[in-house]
């Protein structure tokens, strides 16, 4: 199974603001962008040259991509699938990376950052309508009910990840029950509801080249 290596807050660096790939770190003073600011590497200091139109586009693709931890191969089967649906295909494409169970997961606090909760999917700790799903790329749908299996529900980073999650409040398109370790989904986000620091259109735009 591939995966992304890359040193998570090196990406944050990257992109020049914050991605949430640590978990609890970032929203300490410990995070990388509250210390070091500038792109990595030896002329990360150094590197302000404004981007092309083409540079803008690959920028923004990458943020997304590495905000929701997708490799480009995937990427671009969801980007695929947004297009083919009615409606605006940037909207489109984040509410299907939003309704991945891996990021539902995060949501619902089973992890304290998206990799933390794929690998609570892919350890097969959690059920979708009562069925035990391990796919992380799973699609939920609107009214589906994700819980935690009987056994991870001790588990001392599960549980700090609930609490912690519970106490930043849960977004409105999630209905959790923390004691019972189990949410609804209640519905596709809008687009006023997920950042305004993402700027989809430039995704649309690369891939409509």
């Amino acid at each position: 199974m591939a995966r992304n290596l890359d040193a998570k807050c090196r990406q944050c660096r990257r992109e020049g603001e914050k991605l949430f790939l640590k978990a609890e770190k970032c929203f300490t003073d410990k995070c990388a962008i509250e210390r070091r600011s500038y792109a990595p590497g030896q002329h990360g200091q150094k590197s302000g040259a404004r981007l092309s139109g083409f540079g803008q586009q690959l920028r923004e693709k990458q943020k997304v991509r590495r905000i929701y931890g997708v490799l480009e191969k995937q990427f671009r089967k969801v980007y695929a699938e947004a297009d083919r649906r009615k409606g605006q295909t940037g909207e489109n494409l984040l509410q299907l990376l939003e309704g991945r169970l891996d990021n539902v997961a995060y949501r619902m606090g089973f992890g304290g950052s998206r990799a933390e909760a794929r690998q609570v999917v892919r350890h097969g700790a959690l059920k979708v309508n009562g069925r035990r799903v391990n796919i992380p790329s799973y699609l939920v749908k609107a009214g589906d009910v994700v819980e935690l299996m009987d056994a991870p529900r001790g588990h001392l980073r599960i549980k700090a990840a609930l609490e912690a999650a519970e106490g930043r409040g849960f977004p409105e398109w999630i209905q959790m029950d923390v004691k019972a370790g189990k949410g609804v989904f209640k519905a596709f986000p809008q687009r006023s509801d997920l950042p305004a620091t993402i700027n989809e259109s430039l995704v649309v735009e690369l891939y409509s080249r």
